[in-house]
């Protein structure tokens, strides 16, 4: 017989280890949040954020990537979350997105209605890493891509963002490869597509 907690959900499963970079990941979320502080200050300017970490999030049946057809991530019941960083993206933007998908209630309790998280129902998380997330078509009919950050400042952040997401969900994060062409297959379960972004937060 199935047990179902107050909100006729799955129970999370319990047991998540705490580990030595819960301690240096808070540091480093801190030191981000004064960095952007201490720079407005001597510049003698107002700190306002206008760039985003993107995430298309896509409640699924089941999700895989693939590339040159060997599937490298793939998942049954969960999210499927298209990821895209920009250059002033930092630890403040992964924290709080993280927690964001973690506790989304987009799936449905026992009653049908949509009051459940992924980590309440037990499903799993597949990212997939999309700079095009951050196109802009406001001249001609080439998007740009200007604002997606350079590897060499989205790679860490999007390893810290796969972390930390494993870390609150308590169970692996399946991926694709950064930078990578990938293939990607998913049954939409829904629909139910959501878009977030780390500047609007709505």
């Amino acid at each position: 017989m199935q047990i179902y907690d107050k909100k006729g959900c799955e129970p999370r499963p319990s047991g998540i280890l705490k580990t030595q970079f819960q301690y240096i990941y808070n540091l480093l979320l801190t030191l981000s949040s004064w960095t952007d502080t201490i720079n407005a200050f001597v510049n003698g300017k107002t700190y306002k954020k206008k760039q985003r970490m993107r995430a298309v999030i896509q409640r699924v049946a089941s999700a895989s990537v693939a590339i040159e057809g060997e599937v490298v991530g793939k998942i049954r019941q969960g999210l499927l979350v298209l990821t895209g960083i920009e250059e002033r993206d930092g630890l403040p933007d992964v924290e709080w997105l993280a927690l964001k998908l973690v506790n989304l209630r987009i799936f449905n309790d026992v009653h049908g209605v949509m009051n459940c998280s992924v980590a309440e129902i037990g499903g799993n998380i597949l990212v997939v890493s999309q700079f095009t997330l951050h196109a802009s078509t406001r001249k001609g009919n080439r998007p740009s891509y200007i604002r997606a950050a350079r590897p060499e400042s989205a790679i860490p952040l999007y390893n810290l963002f796969i972390a930390r997401l494993g870390e609150l969900l308590g169970r692996k994060i399946e991926t694709g490869v950064f930078g990578a062409m990938m293939a990607v297959n998913l049954v939409n379960d829904g629909p139910v597509t959501i878009l977030i972004d780390t500047w609007n937060k709505e």
